[in-house]
């Protein structure tokens, strides 16, 4: 008896004990989905979510302000992506400077850190851009305050560490950004960043062309460019008709005498900007001798004929405004062209923009980003390319940086990465980017050689391609 009423006892407890678990568990607060804390940011709106395996990607919009000094005075919609993996993991920002892709990729440190990436648009670039358009608005400082303002308010949602990072001109982005906002960031990787502090001194790119690569394919890509110049009067007849069958213009350059010479102008530096010593197989060994056909089909493979076109240069209006006010932009010679080919020579950003755009040029900008890199630098990472004509002027630096390097990647051009770098700095490297993040093992900690990405490489979704921009762009 009394084993049969313990027996009961028993039971009633435990059917008590499962009862109450099962009143909590009902009453416990159902989890918000990541789309709808996103969207609980004020300003934040949804474009479109598209599917991805292990990621959630969304595309949206957040209500910037047009001048952050006086943000009563407008506002735009500003296009950031998400590429969503975990809270727990940390966030890595990147822009490239131009337009943001609206498809899910994942850049470098993201893949290394196994991250989230949050992804922006430069401001004035379509579709972020006020209307109208108030171009003084358009400057390195106003474009890093869009970062600092959607880092504070993604912060609360992504608490981990963050790192910035950004290619080419976006390399620079990344690099301004940490200037005026230095607390925001743990890291900052910067790939092939330009670092133009004299505008009018660029004698630097001239020595860089005098002995890249080898004199055989120097030679070659000489020639060509020469010939194209030569041969003037009978190409030009053949962009007059190319121009009418795609209904290109010339108005904001001038004319089609000066498009077609930029375009020449471009060969050798487009060369080394996107290809390879290898690639010096398909150039036309012998210039003279070639085709007018050949020559046509070199340039325009390099440079593209659209490119200074109206419709070629309207999407970038917004980088010709900054190099011609901010960024600065290069200007080399041509030793191996004689004079009378040559009637322009490297035209400035001011001849790619419309003179209805007021532009005056701001030569303390780049100066002040480059004094405080050298002396305040705190965990950044620039990586260049060998062979990349934009890493002729580098971010250097002083005695004040700390935690900061500067590495080249051998035989590489403008996509060069923390994998091409060689096998010592790459393991610095990785090590140092998974210590920002706040995700290095205590292996790594204690031997960096054994730094590896955490995430395994995805090759729809890991973008390593040079992001190509036509004409002379970072």
């Amino acid at each position: 008896m009394r084993k049969a009423l313990r027996w009961l006892l028993a039971l009633v407890v435990l059917i008590g004990t499962v009862s109450t678990a099962g009143a909590a568990t009902a009453a416990e607060p159902k989890a918000v989905d990541i789309k709808d804390r996103l969207l609980s940011i004020p300003g934040m709106s949804l474009i479109e979510e598209k599917p991805y395996t292990g990621y959630r990607f969304f595309v949206l919009n957040y209500t910037q302000p047009v001048d952050h000094r006086r943000p009563s005075k407008g506002t735009f919609q500003q296009r950031i992506t998400v590429l969503h993996k975990d809270v727990n993991r940390p966030t890595v920002f990147y822009t490239g400077g131009y337009n943001v892709s609206t498809n899910p990729s994942r850049r470098e440190p993201t893949q290394i850190v196994d991250g989230n990436q949050v992804s922006m648009e430069y401001r004035y670039f379509t579709p972020s851009r006020p209307a109208p358009a108030d171009w003084s608005k358009l400057d390195i400082w106003q474009a890093a305050s869009d970062q600092h303002r959607i880092f504070e308010a993604l912060k609360p949602l992504y608490k981990k560490n963050w790192i910035s990072t950004g290619g080419s001109k976006g390399g620079m982005t990344a690099t301004y950004y940490e200037r005026f906002y230095p607390r925001d960031m743990d890291g900052v990787v910067a790939y092939v960043a330009p670092n133009d502090v004299v505008n009018r001194e660029d004698s630097a790119y001239d020595r860089f062309f005098a002995r890249v690569g080898t004199d055989e394919c120097r030679d070659k890509l000489n020639g060509v460019q020469r010939e194209a110049l030569v041969r003037r009067a009978p190409l030009e007849k053949k962009y007059e008709a190319y121009a009418a069958e795609n209904g290109y213009t010339f108005d904001t350059i001038g004319s089609l005498d000066r498009a077609y010479e930029a375009v020449v102008l471009d060969y050798v530096w487009g060369f080394w900007q996107y290809s390879t010593l290898a690639d010096c197989a398909d150039i036309p060994a012998d210039a003279k001798n070639a085709t007018d056909q050949a020559i046509w089909d070199s340039v325009d493979s390099i440079s593209g004929f659209s490119a200074y076109t109206d419709q070629g240069l309207e999407t970038y209006t917004p980088y010709y405004y900054q190099a011609g006010t901010q960024l600065g932009a290069p200007t080399i010679h041509f030793p191996h062209i004689e004079k009378k080919y040559i009637r322009y020579g490297y035209q400035p950003p001011r001849n790619f923009v419309p003179r209805s755009i007021p532009m005056t040029f701001q030569p303390l900008a780049m100066w002040d980003v480059d004094r405080w890199v050298r002396h305040n630098a705190r965990q950044m990472l620039f990586v260049y390319g060998e062979n990349d004509p934009w890493g002729a002027e580098p971010f250097r630096l002083g005695h004040g940086a700390r935690d900061s390097y500067v590495f080249t990647a051998p035989g590489m051009n403008h996509g060069a990465n923390v994998a091409g770098l060689v096998a010592d700095q790459k393991a610095k490297a990785t090590a140092r980017i998974l210590d920002w993040a706040g995700v290095a093992s205590a292996k790594v900690q204690e031997n960096p050689s054994a730094a590896r990405p955490l995430a395994s490489f995805d090759a729809k979704l890991d973008k390593r391609d040079v992001e190509r921009e036509p004409a002379l762009r970072p």
